[in-house]
């Protein structure tokens, strides 16, 4: 009988030297790990903490005679400038009014009527009270008292006295998430961009999943396994791989210079998205049909059922899970992408938000690349929280993936 020796370093030479090695790997493996959440941890703390001050705004309260609005109703630069002579000491000048003026943001004048045309049928009251804008510069001096060098001494006293009687307000930013773009960052908002991605991933996820479920079930199912199928299988397999802005450059030259379809529009967008993410449904599609055991088909074919009756009735609905995970994927990644809408034309400054398809659209990436590339410096916090809200969108979608893909997968 043999006699077994148990192992050892000394029975097994070299054997030391070899899980040294596993716990070097080991070792670097746990290192690359931690240096991936390092640097990810890093990039949402820093967005987090320059989003802040995008979802508030500051706002200054001033004091509206009733005769003052009844004199100048159809004139608002008058009103306004009357309001500020009245509400500011030493605004005698045409210097002193300009410095007023731009201690608020573009545009006052208008709010200042639709205020006071919201609050005359709600009071009696002999004078209004409206908010205004403050200025992205007055905004930064609150904030940080070294911005207080780009005021002037008549500037720095009016902020002195507004504060000291607490006529200045931090209101949580509900602007940002309804309005439109803005030329101002005071009042630069997502709300249009997020109902053009909302358009937009709507046509492409209806163009991209029906056609690219079709499409897969063809090629696993029903396709003559030849050199034909094969050819077309690698071409799939190599558009995934091809960069976005490829697409856009396609999407440029058939949809826009040859159908002439509108330009900036969410239609357009959808479908270059779409033929985008249709390779990525394809194959996760196609995965998820090999996944379901082939016994499943046999027996269906045992009792009689056609193959068409095989697929439609008990292989699709246990590889739907799957097919429905590689969707939302690849419209996770159709949200994020920029540059082939850059060049279908998306880059317009576009103010409202589409009613329809058709009409032109801005798209969150492309509002976070025009804030980016703003001098001024309130767009940088917008850009943050544009971000912010992009990935949180992003999370959302990957979340909803993996909670789809664990409630309906079922185990062989």
């Amino acid at each position: 009988m043999t006699k077994h020796h148990p192992l050892s370093m000394a029975s097994l030479p070299g054997l030391d030297k070899r899980y040294r090695a596993e716990k070097r790997f080991k070792l670097l493996g746990l290192l690359a790990v931690l240096s991936s959440l390092a640097f990810l941890g890093f990039l949402i703390i820093a967005i987090t903490l320059k989003s802040f001050g995008a979802f508030t705004v500051h706002e200054l309260a001033l004091t509206v005679e009733k005769s003052q609005y009844e004199q100048y109703q159809n004139q608002p630069y008058q009103l306004f400038h009357d309001v500020l002579r009245q509400n500011l000491e030493g605004v005698e000048n045409r210097i002193a009014l300009r410095e007023a003026v731009s201690m608020v943001v573009d545009g006052t004048e208008i709010d200042i009527i639709h205020h006071i045309e919201g609050q005359k049928n709600l009071t009696d009251n002999k004078n209004y009270q409206v908010w205004v804008l403050l200025s992205n510069t007055v905004v930064s001096a609150l904030k940080d008292s070294d911005e207080n060098k780009r005021l002037s001494n008549r500037q720095k006293k009016w902020l002195q006295f507004w504060r000291s009687n607490s006529q200045v307000r931090e209101r949580f930013n509900f602007e940002f998430f309804t309005g439109g773009n803005s030329r101002d960052p005071e009042r630069a908002g997502i709300g249009s961009a997020l109902v053009g991605s909302a358009y937009m991933l709507l046509v492409c996820l209806f163009l991209s999943f029906g056609i690219g479920i079709l499409a897969a079930i063809y090629l696993e199912e029903f396709a003559p396994k030849n050199k034909y199928t094969m050819f077309l299988e690698v071409n799939i397999n190599n558009l995934a791989t091809v960069p976005s802005i490829i697409f856009g450059l396609l999407g440029l030259s058939l949809f826009l210079n040859l159908f002439g379809l509108p330009r900036s529009a969410a239609v357009v967008g959808g479908m270059v998205l779409a033929l985008m993410t249709m390779p990525i449904i394809i194959i996760t599609s196609r995965i998820a049909l090999q996944s379901v055991p082939i016994s499943i088909r046999e027996a269906a074919f045992s009792v009689g059922a056609s193959r068409l009756q095989t697929v439609f009735h008990h292989v699709l609905p246990l590889a739907l899970p799957g097919m429905l995970t590689g969707t939302i994927l690849g419209m996770a990644r159709a949200l994020g992408e920029t540059a082939p809408l850059l060049m279908i034309g998306m880059l317009a400054f576009i103010v409202e938000a589409p009613d329809t398809i058709f009409d032109p659209a801005s798209v969150l990436p492309v509002q976070i690349f025009l804030w980016a590339e703003s001098p001024e410096r309130g767009f940088e916090e917008k850009t943050a929280a544009a971000i912010l809200v992009l990935l949180v969108f992003l999370l959302i979608m990957n979340l909803t993936a993996i909670i789809l893909r664990k409630k309906l997968e079922k185990k062989w």
